[in-house]
């Protein structure tokens, strides 16, 4: 079940739980789409995309402790990418990460992301034009 995935970070605000997460997407549930991500048969994080007002959106992407530091997260947020393009065609995709967590920064400079100018309570928004 996707309640017990668990992504340690330095700092626990770095990531939302699952469980906060789904229930955001409830609230707002026109305009997000949350996805168990699974590798084969076994789940091993979850994410959240933001679809409204044609701002396309990777929110609360997490992978599991467990499968960390295999080439999962990479699969999963390239999956993510291509999703928002066959399923919407976006143009653009946007990340927000907070201003203080490098190595999410890190991973989505390495897909291709770079930073934007737009910065919103702590969170600056990494951007990947397709």
């Amino acid at each position: 079940m996707c309640f017990n995935l668990k992504a340690s970070v330095e700092n626990e605000s770095f990531v939302d739980s699952v469980t906060y997460s789904l229930a955001e997407a409830w609230v707002f549930y026109k305009d997000t789409r949350p996805f168990a991500i699974y590798d084969d048969d076994t789940m091993i994080g979850f994410v959240s995309m933001y679809v409204g007002e044609e701002n396309y959106q990777i929110i609360n992407f997490l992978i599991d402790d467990a499968f960390q530091k295999k080439g999962l997260g990479t699969k999963a947020a390239k999956t993510c990418i291509h999703f928002l393009q066959n399923e919407y065609g976006v143009k653009r995709v946007s990340v927000p990460v907070e201003l203080k967590n490098i190595t999410a920064q890190r991973f989505w400079e390495k897909l291709g992301f770079v930073f934007s100018d737009n910065v919103e309570d702590g969170y600056i928004f990494m951007r990947l034009i397709l």
